[in-house]
């Protein structure tokens, strides 16, 4: 399966693919030329696939845990001071994602959106700690039921140039759904209570909509 935001780019290289393969023949008599641009083309193809697949999760709905909202690695836990929403001290996890990591973004918990904001910026390296207010991104507040209001930050990386924010002001959305999806390498913050006990350990690999963040 692949997640819609790549189907026009796929339907695309697939083309370019297919034209390559028939045209090839045609244009060239040396077979080593005509293997290689061939094999070049189908390479080229299957990163994009890979990029934009969209595996199912076996998401169990628990209201009591946050689960990751993306596929990558944990590179920040940390209490911060959270200075555009909450204005107060949280706990940060931060998860980045290589560009052969999923990139399907999904709901960490159930609840209602009550923020949701895009701000455009710089495209630091997604590790950087300044990404998290200098790069583009997008702000989602989730309303929850166990954990007040849950904060997670979409940041584009030093190659991503697209964010995509499913999240709407008054959205009732369920944990592990689609919630956007970020086009190549990048980062998502969770801001949490100070209270939440934190489930992960630094470069520890997650897995979006299964691996239990914090409870």
């Amino acid at each position: 399966m692949f997640h819609k935001e790549g189907h026009k780019i796929i339907l695309l290289f697939l083309g370019i693919t297919i034209i390559d393969i028939v045209l090839l023949e045609y244009i060239f008599d040396e077979s080593l030329i005509i293997t290689f641009a061939q094999l070049l083309s189908l390479s080229i193809l299957v990163l994009v696939l890979q990029f934009f697949r969209n595996p199912q999760r076996n998401t169990k709905i628990n209201k009591g845990h946050i689960l990751s909202p993306v596929d990558g690695k944990i590179v920040i836990i940390e209490k911060v001071f959270e200075n555009e929403f909450f204005k107060d001290e949280r706990i940060q996890v931060s998860i980045f994602m290589s560009p052969i990591d999923v990139h399907v973004t999904r709901y960490p918990i159930c609840g209602k959106v009550i923020f949701s904001k895009y701000h455009p910026g710089e495209y630091l390296v997604a590790w950087h700690p300044k990404s998290s207010e200098k790069n583009e991104r997008t702000t989602i507040v989730l309303e929850t039921d166990n954990f007040g209001n849950v904060l997670y930050r979409q940041i584009a990386g030093a190659l991503a140039r697209r964010i995509v924010n499913y999240a709407n002001v008054n959205d009732v959305v369920t944990q592990g759904e689609d919630a956007g999806f970020i086009k190549f390498g990048s980062r998502v913050d969770i801001f949490l209570p100070v209270n939440s006990k934190i489930n992960v350990e630094l470069n520890e690999k997650v897995r979006g909509g299964e691996t239990i963040i914090a409870t």
